[in-house]
């Protein structure tokens, strides 16, 4: 009842709008529709290859909904003790590493916001000259090994630690959404610079924090140029590592060429070309199931701090 009564409302509604701006709405909504088929077929596609015929997908006859379905690529990953491994140390990684950046970002945005801090300009201008210029990867390199941090954890959540990008959001954040006064009052009732930080600034600041933890928990899950450069034992490496891995093998293996007069020899090598285009597929999924979970959860949150600084009341 109430949603009938919603419809024959906007369709009143939409009799009442002029033709040209009618128009314009019709255009917009078929941009939007078309951008959102653009952007879901593809997600449905890989899901439903990952649980579908090998043979049937290498054909072509998988278009949207799976066909004969199958779990033989997640029961290869789910036994390959190297997926495991790699999915804890991705999620310490990333758990870890975030909230180091957290720290580090939402610390030294909130400083370089403030009015009363002596240099603020000069420090803000050496930071933008890091995010345009870098001194190359072989002396980051040297720089890590004379640290002694190669082949450790700790180089996982050091390397990247601020992004001058997000820096910049933050203390755009802080300077256009927090009023100055507000600092002022807590000084005269007599807080300290961190209860004013923890207490105050802070609780404010969860649009921010949020956008901010999905930035940088998005850059160490998908992350593995860092570890590909910088780790050797393979315990220590993230699920990336491990992916990336596979997909190559797989890649390899789908791709080969082999003169081989014996059928039966044809036959095994065509099941196992067919076999690595599916783990392509399930290792996609894997991969970016997590961060799909935990997105609408946030979502509301990164509606709002997307806006940051766009607007000045």
């Amino acid at each position: 009842m109430v949603a009938g009564q919603l419809i024959v409302n906007r369709r009143r509604i939409f009799k009442r709008i002029l033709p040209g701006d009618r128009l314009f709405l019709i255009v917009i909504y078929t941009a939007i529709i078309f951008i959102f088929i653009a952007t879901i077929y593809p997600i449905i596609y890989i899901f439903s290859s990952s649980f579908s015929d090998p043979v049937l997908v290498a054909t072509g006859r998988v278009i949207l909904l799976p066909k004969q379905i199958t779990f033989t690529g997640y029961e290869y990953l789910l036994k390959n003790r190297e997926i495991w491994t790699g999915y804890a140390n991705s999620i310490f990684y990333t758990v870890a590493g975030t909230i180091l950046n957290l720290i580090v970002t939402m610390s030294a945005g909130y400083a370089l916001s403030r009015k009363d801090m002596v240099g603020r300009n000069i420090l803000m201008g050496i930071f933008v000259f890091t995010m345009y210029f870098s001194g190359g990867l072989i002396p980051v390199y040297l720089n890590y090994r004379s640290f002694g941090l190669l082949n450790t954890r700790t180089i996982m959540l050091l390397s990247g630690l601020l992004s001058v990008f997000n820096l910049i959001v933050c203390r755009t954040f802080f300077a256009s959404t927090i009023p100055w006064e507000l600092h002022e009052a807590s000084m005269i009732d007599g807080a300290s610079d961190f209860k004013i930080f923890f207490r105050i600034i802070l609780p404010l600041s969860k649009p921010v924090m949020t956008v901010m933890s999905l930035y940088y928990g998005v850059g160490h899950w998908n992350g593995y140029f860092s570890a590909m450069i910088y780790l050797r034992d393979r315990g220590k490496f993230p699920l990336q590592l491990f992916l990336r891995e596979i997909l190559i093998q797989s890649q390899m293996l789908a791709n080969a060429t082999f003169e081989a007069i014996d059928a039966e020899a044809i036959r095994q090598m065509a099941i196992m070309q067919d076999m690595a285009n599916l783990l392509k597929y399930c290792v996609i999924v894997v991969a970016t199931l997590p961060m799909l979970l935990i997105y609408p959860f946030l979502q509301r949150y990164f509606e709002k701090g997307v806006l940051i600084g766009s607007l000045k009341g």
